[in-house]
């Protein structure tokens, strides 16, 4: 595959791996052109809080469990299909309750700027 210009990725297709949450499948870290990564991730369990020093996440659910929410800050905020969050730097984050999301990370996901308390 080409790392510049138009691109089409099946997220669904590439490896997942292990994260503090569940799995994630990262798409487009090996483009030149994109400044960011696109994760689709499957939350299994409630995630460890953590917080990113130069990440930016934005969260969009696709799907979840009926009481599935997101912590911002210490503050759990319940989520449904169709939400969004922007998880700005420094904000301690975490999901809770089993979901499906996409994340879009910008910069580009780099797992040594996850930090836990």
């Amino acid at each position: 595959m080409s790392t510049t210009g138009p691109a089409i990725l099946e997220l669904d297709k590439l490896e997942a791996v292990a994260c503090p949450c569940g799995f994630a499948r990262r798409g487009f870290a090996d483009r030149e052109d994109f400044p960011g990564t696109v994760h689709l991730t499957t939350i299994t369990t409630d995630a460890r809080t953590h917080y990113h020093k130069t990440l930016t996440e934005v969260y969009v659910i696709l799907e979840c469990e009926s009481d599935a929410g997101i912590e911002l800050d210490g503050v759990l905020h319940p989520v449904r299909p169709k939400t969004s969050v922007l998880v700005t730097p420094g904000t301690r984050h975490r999901a809770v309750g089993k979901m499906e999301v996409l994340i879009l990370c910008l910069p580009k996901f780099d797992p040594s700027d996850e930090h836990f308390d």
